[in-house]
């Protein structure tokens, strides 16, 4: 687990409280980390993407300086929102992409594949989105089980850091999310 003492949870309280100062020197304290989640999920998109990790990383980092009132609990928080927001970027280019061909047949998605769920498969991904929307109405943690495991690439102990349970926990949820998505996706 995180020190709440450690130099990068009190500089992101200190920059949640109006620091400015604290979000430069936090910067560099963090982008390694945030670069190998953006390029966890660019190993996953189509070839010849446009948007590179390290722009990814830039977009995430200008909607995460307007982010306003939270209370940063502790370096895994900050990234498994960090996680999110890149995640949202690329779902919404994704859905670009897709109203720019104008639809089409949707694919079918094979969770036994799903480390390997973005190459260049948009529709999927959309599909694989609002299935995890619709396993979020039945069981928000799970669902950010799997967000914060997949689609944000931390480990099971940092996921269980963020959640506050067990790592243990985290494993029967990843198993379970993943069955339950599987039998939702079989049905779309």
């Amino acid at each position: 687990m995180d020190d709440p003492t450690s130099e990068t949870t009190q500089l992101l309280r200190a920059w949640a409280q109006g620091d400015r100062d604290a979000l430069e020197r936090l910067t560099p304290l963090v982008y390694r980390t945030l670069r190998r989640i953006a390029g966890h999920y660019m190993q996953n998109e189509r070839a010849g993407q446009t948007l590179q990790a390290t722009a990814l990383v830039h977009e995430a980092y200008l909607e995460l300086i307007d982010v306003k009132n939270v209370d940063w609990q502790h370096r895994a928080h900050f990234f498994a929102v960090s996680a999110h927001i890149m995640r949202r970027i690329l779902l919404e280019r994704a859905r670009r992409r897709l109203a720019a061909k104008r639809g089409g047949k949707v694919e079918r998605l094979n969770l036994d594949e799903l480390p390997d769920v973005g190459r260049g498969r948009a529709r999927e991904l959309i599909v694989l989105d609002d299935a995890l929307d619709a396993l979020a109405e039945v069981d928000p943690r799970k669902a950010r089980v799997i967000e914060l495991r997949f689609f944000g690439g931390l480990s099971v102990e940092e996921a269980a850091e963020v959640l506050a349970i067990s790592p243990e926990t985290v494993m029967r949820d990843w198993k379970f999310a993943r069955s339950w998505l599987q039998a939702e996706l079989s049905r779309s």
